[in-house]
């Protein structure tokens, strides 16, 4: 088939609930992981396409590049990075999801299981960054992520190791969560310099994406 005989095929298959192997290279990976969720969600960062490899491995892909230089650009001229890394935390439980499948890893899938869990949590609590400058923004949201995650960690009963190791992560993080928003927003508003743009400067980019040292020493 033609490439949009064959994109509309396969939707027309999927939305039935059954199975669908087409070869239709980019036209319905970038409807299914751009289009659709844009459409939906106003983005394409809080989507994950999963893709099975043919000698069992797995790759997993988020949306929202094409946005990225303007992202970048923000953060060096206010200070505010609002890239949404849902999609990415999504990609880190299914990885761990994956693992667990292959490997029978019971931790792994007590871990992936956990990150579903975070990531409810950040949408229902609606966490996600926003545009403006003083505004929740990417380093917000991967706190409320390792919160979020190390309290499903902790309160979990099916592995006791897990739960004493992250019980005290959660602890210290939620007592620390004024300080370190605030240490975070701190940066907010000032031209961050990141030593470069293609080629960024390590120690300065760490600086600028790491920049509460409350919460740099609690998860290490």
């Amino acid at each position: 088939m033609a490439p949009r005989a064959a994109t509309r095929f396969s939707l027309e298959t999927i939305r039935t609930g059954k199975d669908c192997i087409s070869i239709t290279g980019n036209v319905l990976r970038d409807y299914l992981t751009d289009l659709f969720p844009i459409l939906e969600l106003g983005t394409s960062a809080k989507m994950l396409s999963v893709v099975k490899l043919m000698q069992g491995g797995g790759l997993f892909e988020t949306g929202a590049g094409g946005s990225a230089p303007k992202h970048v650009q923000q953060l060096m001229e206010e200070g505010h990075l609002r890239w949404d890394s849902l999609g990415e935390f999504c990609a880190l439980g299914e990885s761990l999801n994956f693992v667990a499948e292959t490997k029978d890893n019971a931790k792994a899938a007590l871990l992936g299981k956990a990150v579903e869990h975070a990531t409810q949590r950040l949408l229902e609590n609606d966490n996600s960054p926003r545009r403006r400058v003083g505004q929740t923004d990417n380093r917000d949201s991967h706190f409320y992520f390792a919160l979020y995650w190390s309290e499903a960690l902790a309160a979990q009963t099916e592995d006791s190791g897990l739960a004493e190791y992250f019980a005290p992560i959660a602890n210290k993080l939620s007592e620390s969560k004024t300080k370190i928003l605030s240490e975070m927003a701190a940066l907010q508003g000032i031209p961050a310099d990141l030593g470069g743009y293609y080629h960024t400067d390590p120690a300065k980019t760490a600086s600028v994406m790491r920049p509460s040292p409350t919460f740099n020493t609690i998860i290490g």
